[in-house]
Formats: C-alpha cells, structure tokens, sequence
C-alpha cells in the first residue's frame, strides 16, 4: 500500500541584498519578507505621475500669485508703481479702443483745410431729403461747375450734414463735410415751411453759425437751392460785419426795412458779429415759434445792435436775386435762390429751368449777351400762391382753395 506523498511548501529565496538594500544597507527585520528582506532606508520614491502633479499644482500655484500681485498693482497704482506703457503690456487692447474725438476740434480742422487765405468758408446745410442722387445738392454743385469763375470756390465749400444720410451723401459727392447730427431731432425729411421740424433747423443752424465765428471764421453761409452763376465776392460791401440777401429790396442797402432772407450772407468773424449771433439765437425765446428770419426783422431795430456797432448791409436782388424777385439782368446775376416755393417737385423743376436758362445764356456771343435777349423763365412751377406756412397734405389744400372759390362765387 502506497503512503500519501506530502508536498513540502518551499518559500521563494530572499533576494540579495544590493537588489533592495543599495549601497550595503543593513536588513530591516520588520519587513514582511523575514528577517533580511526589507531595507533600513526612506519609504520607496513616488511614481512619475506623482511627480508630475506635484510640480504642475506649484506650477498653477506660483501663476496665480502672480497674476493677483499684477492685478493688485493695476487696482491700486501708486505714482510710480504703473507707467503707461506696463498699463498697455498689461492690457494691449487699450491701443484699439481710442477715445472719440473732440467735436470742436473735428469741426476746426475741417475749416482750416476748406478756408481761403483769409479764413474764410461757403457753408451750406444738408439734409436726407435734399441729398438723394439728382436731387437739389447735385444741382447746386452743378451750378458751381457752369457758372463764371465759380469752380474754384467749390475748393472752399464745407457741407454741414444734419442726418447720417446726408453725411454719407457727401462723402461721396465732395471733399470737405462735416457731421452736424442732433439726436433728439430727426432732420432726415423735408422740413416744410414753418413746421416744428423747419424751425428747429433754422434754429440749430444759428447756433452753429455762432461756433463758426467764434473760432475766427468768416463765412458765406448758401442755403443748397441757391445756383450760384458768379463770384459774389466782387459785391459785397468791405466795411459790413453782416451782409444778408432779400426776398424784396427797397432799393438801399443800408435801410433796415428792406425783407432780408436768411438763406444767403456773409458775415465776418469779429466781436460785434459773435456778439450779435449770440444775441440772435437768445431770441428765439423772446419770439417763441418764430424762425430766424422773422425774429431778425424784430431785432434789426434793437437799440444793442446800435450798442454793438454791428454794420448790417442788405444785397441788391439784381446781384443776389430769387424767384421772389428774380435778378433782371443775366449780365450780373451773382446767385438766385428757389426761394418762395413750395414742394420738393416744384423746386426742382424750377431749379433746372435756372440752369438751362443760364447755359443758353453762357452759349450766345458777347453782343447778344449785351442786349440781355434772354430772362428768366422761372418762377413756372414755383409760385408765392403755393407757399404754404404750415404742414398739410396737398389734397387739403385743394380742397380748401375749391371751398373758397365756391364761398367767393
């Protein structure tokens, strides 16, 4: 009979020691491999993930009080803890955000490079409705270009957009504009005579006109359906501070009752014409829903202007006519204004028939010239019948000129 054959369990050798304990270090008899397994040193070195996530945490760790330390210094800069340029290091976005340009400083740059050897300027105000393509400024520009010596003043011409449309307008169609936009006025339609809107912008022009003088400006101020035939610089007066054309003239220019309209002068920059704008625009309180043109028929009488010394000069209609009262004489036509019309249709049709009835004039010989053969064939479609003072739809104003008819008969 076969014994059972016992199986003796062998234990694995220990190892040597330079395979655990380098550099001849003694046994550790505590060691869980037996007396001599273990080693007398320091636990096992970490692993190199370990290792790695220890120096990436002291890493984020030193970025972060550096980062505080900047921005700290940034919060609370003392005299010569920041300089502008370590501002700039520090945020480098600052450069793309400049601050906006002064408006004054804008507009004085844009006189200088438009004025004449004397700081002298044409000013003309635009707005949408008067700036779409083949509109009244295209016909204005236009009279520049036919009329005798006129061409070169266009060099000296700004135009005051009072909308974004206007000011992109001209952007496209002259060299000198400047961006006159009031945001709580909408300047952008036609602004009828005498309306809310019309008077406003009359207005608003005053006291811009005021900033012009007092950064030592003179102007001609244009109103844009004025054609401009001849240079109106040869009649003017040399001794006048402000000099304005009239719907009616009464044959002087120095009565003060001659009817003055506000669309054409030229004023000089000095302490008397500042002084009066000045006085001028405080008026429009004293006169409440007057436009400018009828509050300077109340204040040319005024003993300040007297006070003042302001010269004042009314230019002769044969010069500076309108359709109010046209110039008789083509041989010295200076400019003529689509004033006393109403409508955008009408003005522009009659603004037209100006500029043909000035070419042909230009195409004939000098003796035909002489013997004046050829007037004006306007006013056609612009009339003082058809000026209307408030703002009411055309029906209503034929409706009522029927009902009058019918209560006359």
């Amino acid at each position: 009979m076969a014994l059972p054959r016992f199986h003796r369990r062998r234990s694995p050798p220990p190892p040597p020691p330079s395979a655990c304990c380098p550099f001849g270090a003694p046994p550790d008899p505590s060691s869980p491999t037996g007396g001599g397994g273990g080693c007398g040193m320091s636990p096992p070195k970490p692993s190199k993930l370990t290792r790695r996530a220890a120096f990436l945490f002291t890493l984020l760790t030193l970025s972060l009080l550096m980062l505080y330390a900047a921005t700290d210094s940034v919060r609370f800069p003392s005299a010569s803890s920041i300089s502008a340029s370590a501002f700039v290091r520090i945020f480098p976005s600052y450069l793309n955000y400049p601050p906006p340009p002064d408006p004054m400083e804008h507009l004085e740059e844009i006189l200088r490079n438009a004025s004449m050897g004397n700081k002298t300027v044409i000013l003309t105000t635009l707005n949408a409705a008067w700036a779409s393509t083949n509109s009244v400024v295209d016909l204005f520009l236009k009279s520049f270009m036919l009329g005798e010596g006129t061409h070169w003043l266009l060099d000296h011409l700004v135009i005051i957009a009072l909308d974004e449309k206007a000011y992109n307008r001209c952007q496209v169609i002259h060299k000198h504009c400047f961006s006159l936009v009031t945001e709580e006025i909408d300047f952008q339609r036609e602004a009828y005579f005498m309306t809310p809107n019309y008077v406003k912008m009359m207005w608003r022009r005053i006291d811009f006109l005021r900033s012009v003088l007092e950064l030592g400006y003179s102007f001609v101020f244009t109103d844009s359906d004025i054609m401009w035939f001849r240079d109106p610089f040869q009649r003017f007066f040399p001794d006048a501070d402000f000099q304005i054309a009239c719907d009616h003239f009464v044959g002087s220019p120095d009565d003060l009752h001659n009817f003055p309209n506000g669309g054409f002068n030229y004023v000089k920059s000095n302490n008397r014409s500042i002084a009066f704008y000045k006085f001028w625009y405080a008026s429009h309180e004293t006169y409440p829903g007057y436009h400018d043109q009828d509050v300077f028929n109340k204040i040319k009488f005024d003993p300040f202007i007297s006070d003042i010394g302001l010269k004042i000069r009314f230019l002769n209609t044969a010069y500076f006519g309108g359709l109010c009262e046209p110039s008789k004489d083509l041989n010295l036509v200076c400019t003529m204004h689509a004033n006393c019309c109403y409508g955008m249709d009408s003005k522009l049709h009659d603004l037209k028939l100006m500029l043909q009835d000035w070419r042909a004039f230009t195409y004939l010989p000098p003796d035909l010239k002489n013997e004046s053969v050829i007037s004006w064939r306007v006013p056609r479609n612009c009339s003082l019948n058809s000026l209307r003072r408030f703002d009411s739809p055309p029906e209503a104003v034929v409706v009522d000129q029927e009902e009058e008819q019918e209560e006359e008969n």
